[in-house]
């Protein structure tokens, strides 16, 4: 293939659009996912039971997205990205319908691993595929547009509707709606995306030993950070300590020698990049960590009912569209854009610690308002980062240098959900096992504390009112004990989302060791071994 044969082409405005218009759908396809199930996720706690389970919704669909993305970004950069792009739509919606039909947690958490591994091959294929179709960062800037405009309407919606058809046509129903979502992507992305392949020379040899190298240090570090808080430095542990050292040192050792490796060292020798991609993980970790437990602290905290705390957690998703259309507008008329950055994570910052100061007797608009400065802040953030690494890597790192850049939010995100629910978790049992201890009265604490030590109770009403009318037959008080135990539930998550505020306050700071970036009307050189600043 010719150079200019693999050149982006100069597309008419309609197929351009239309173009756009699939992988912004692809986009609306992940925003409704990620907020319709984090609303519905109290619901389908209660059907299917198993709160210990609560996280792991979150953190399988992450680990295997997180696993997914880089490989399928490296594998976009060789053969082009449509292919990829098309068989990932269709595994992420047959998952999706697999979630809906789930009869248990564990299928549930099955499915939603196959889930992410088509939302990571879906999400990096496509959105590497906009820098091809505009090679202009600044024309690559406003046609963003697109895109935050399509993860507005999924973002608006989802949380909404997540608590709508949880409470009127039952949790399913919020993965079903992936179907038509996903089917109108199909057309748009197999009709208009146009198949760009970047002319390479010489036979490609896929990095397999890599592939699999990545997802064992991934899904050790993920069993890590969950074993850990709940059984500190064990035998199990300190194996998985070994397993994911010693799986570095060989992934370092195969990434070197690979002629075609998945995880091109050489991009990490730049220190601009690296923190970059440290500020993605701290995004994913503030991003995620909101978008989960906000809708546990309204439902299960204060009561509140699916459809209501969806439309309190709404802003929050609704307002990434509203950053990143406004971010279109501003950062191109920065002199130093990473101000963006600054002003996005300092948002997400007091989104924290309002939703941290937030109690059933603050009102609503505390937290909405904090919802509203955590959207606008991650609009802000995340489309940005992904420029500024491409803009730093050149045209043949795109693929790559886009899914490490997702790669490392998701890993900041698994990081964040299994470490928050495992402190809320544990800090909610403690609490309730202490408020039991000190139980006045001659009924025995510890035949009812069981009953009360799992979050569960807290976000099922059934199971609330035959506990209440067990209760009213003793001398326990049944309202006043699950009012104690909401206190617990709303300590617990105010206290993890106060270590969300840190990492968020840890970004505000990283961000100022950004060097100064600038987006180049052209590509700018790819980088190699030889040319990266050290």
């Amino acid at each position: 293939m010719s150079n200019a044969a693999s050149a982006a082409p100069s597309l008419p405005f309609r197929q351009a659009l239309l173009a756009m218009l699939g992988i912004g759908l692809v986009n609306m396809l992940v925003a409704l996912d990620q907020t319709v199930v984090s609303t519905a996720l109290p619901s389908i706690v209660s059907e299917l039971k198993g709160f210990e389970y609560y996280a792991w919704v979150a953190t399988a669909y992450l680990l295997a997205s997180v696993v997914t993305v880089p490989i399928f970004g490296r594998l976009g950069d060789y053969f082009g990205r449509k292919r990829f792009v098309v068989a990932s739509v269709v595994i992420f919606v047959a998952a999706s319908i697999l979630c809906g039909l789930a009869g248990s947690m564990p299928m549930l958490i099955a499915a939603r691993g196959l889930q992410g591994f088509g939302g990571g091959m879906m999400v990096r294929t496509a959105f590497a595929s906009v820098p091809d179709l505009f090679p202009d960062a600044r024309t690559r800037v406003r046609w963003q547009v697109v895109l935050a405009a399509a993860y507005g309407v999924g973002t608006a919606a989802g949380p909404s509707l997540g608590g709508f058809l949880s409470e009127h046509y039952g949790w399913r129903s919020t993965f079903f709606i992936n179907f038509p979502v996903g089917a109108a992507s199909l057309y748009c992305i197999s009709r208009y995306l146009p198949s760009i392949r970047h002319s390479r020379s010489g036979r490609i040899n896929l990095d397999v030993a890599g592939a699999i190298l990545i997802a064992i240090t991934l899904g050790g570090l993920q069993m890590l950070v969950e074993g850990l808080p709940a059984s500190g430095l064990s035998w199990a542990n300190l194996r998985l300590v070994l397993l994911i050292a010693a799986s570095i040192g060989l992934l370092l050792w195969c990434e070197r020698r690979a002629s075609h490796p998945i995880l091109p060292l050489d991009l990490f020798r730049h220190a601009d990049i690296v923190r970059l991609f440290m500020l993605s993980g701290l995004a994913g970790f503030v991003m995620f960590s909101l978008i989960f437990f906000a809708p546990l602290l309204l439902q299960g905290g204060f009561g509140l009912s699916p459809q209501t705390a969806g439309v309190l957690a709404t802003p929050l998703a609704a307002f990434i569209a509203v950053g990143s259309i406004l971010n279109t507008h501003i950062v191109v008329r920065l002199k130093q854009p990473t101000l963006i950055l600054s002003l996005g994570f300092s948002l997400m910052l007091c989104a924290c610690l309002g939703t941290a100061a937030t109690f059933q007797s603050t009102g609503h608009w505390l937290p909405v308002l904090s919802m509203m400065a955590g959207g606008t802040g991650l609009g802000f953030v995340l489309n940005n980062m992904n420029i500024f690494g491409q803009e730093i890597a050149g045209r043949e790192r795109f693929g790559i240098t886009t899914a490490l850049m997702q790669s490392t939010r998701m890993v900041g995100g698994m990081l964040g959900t299994t470490l928050i629910g495992t402190l809320v978790t544990h800090t909610y049992a403690s609490g309730v096992a202490a408020a039991f201890k000190n139980l006045p009265g001659a009924e025995p604490a510890s035949r009812w504390m069981a009953r009360f030590d799992d979050p569960q109770i807290l976000v099922d009403p059934a199971s609330q009112n035959r506990l209440l009318s067990e209760l009213a037959h003793t001398a326990l008080s049944g309202p006043d004990l699950l009012q104690a135990c909401r206190a617990v539930l709303v300590s617990a998550i105010h206290t993890g989302l106060l270590l969300t505020a840190a990492a968020a306050l840890a970004a505000v700071l990283m961000v100022h060791k950004l060097r100064h970036i600038v987006l180049h009307k052209r590509l700018s050189t790819p980088l190699t071994a030889a040319s990266v600043p050290e």
